[in-house]
């Protein structure tokens, strides 16, 4: 008897050690659940391994509160369903001016972020207009540990590409000081890219 039970703790302590150790360097997100998100109308899945991450603004209102920055994305999601259609928000992940990440879609699902690529990478909104100014630091910053997070999971290729908005079709996304600012982001890849 002593000898299974040696047997069965040493099985325990083998499979806690393989166990992935990689979740400790993802950032905490903040759930739908948490910030109110409506029920889907339909979730399509994607795989692992994806090979873009594309950054996006959302083109209306900044926010430097967690409150003020819920009610953003609570309008997000209510204008992508009930003005666009679509059946959730479009984003895979929202970031806030305070620094933190809004779950989206979240990840493996497809979402309604970039045209001709949404089931080949994950759209990142920032929450605000960033034409003639960037993000927070803050919100910069979490944008850089999600995306190692993203590579940590196996949810995009570690060879992966960053792109702006802009880089797959006619539009000012993510606004002019951002888009040179990602420019100098890890992973970030010049040139328009035709659609999959």
């Amino acid at each position: 008897m002593a000898f299974k039970v040696i047997l069965v703790l040493s099985a325990l302590a083998f499979v806690a050690s393989a166990a992935p150790q990689n979740r400790a360097a993802c950032p905490p997100i903040v759930s739908r659940a948490e910030w109110g998100a409506r029920a889907p109308g339909g979730t399509t899945y994607m795989g692992d391994s994806v090979s873009y991450l594309f950054i996006h603004h959302s083109a209306g209102a900044s926010c430097s509160t967690k409150a003020q920055c819920i009610a953003e994305v609570q309008g997000i999601q209510n204008y992508h369903m009930d003005s666009n259609g679509w059946s959730d928000v479009g984003y895979s992940f929202l970031i806030g001016g305070d620094g933190n990440i809004y779950e989206g879609r979240g990840w493996n699902k497809v979402g309604a972020h970039t045209y001709g690529f949404n089931s080949v990478g994950y759209g990142i909104d920032f929450i605000g207009t960033f034409t003639s100014t960037n993000p927070t630091q803050a919100a910069q910053n979490a944008y850089q540990e999600l995306a190692d997070c993203a590579v940590s999971l196996g949810k995009v290729k570690s060879t992966y590409e960053l792109k702006g908005h802009r880089q797959t079709g006619a539009t000012e996304c993510p606004g002019n000081t951002f888009y040179e600012t990602i420019k100098s982001y890890p992973h970030w890849t010049d040139g328009q890219i035709g659609k999959h």
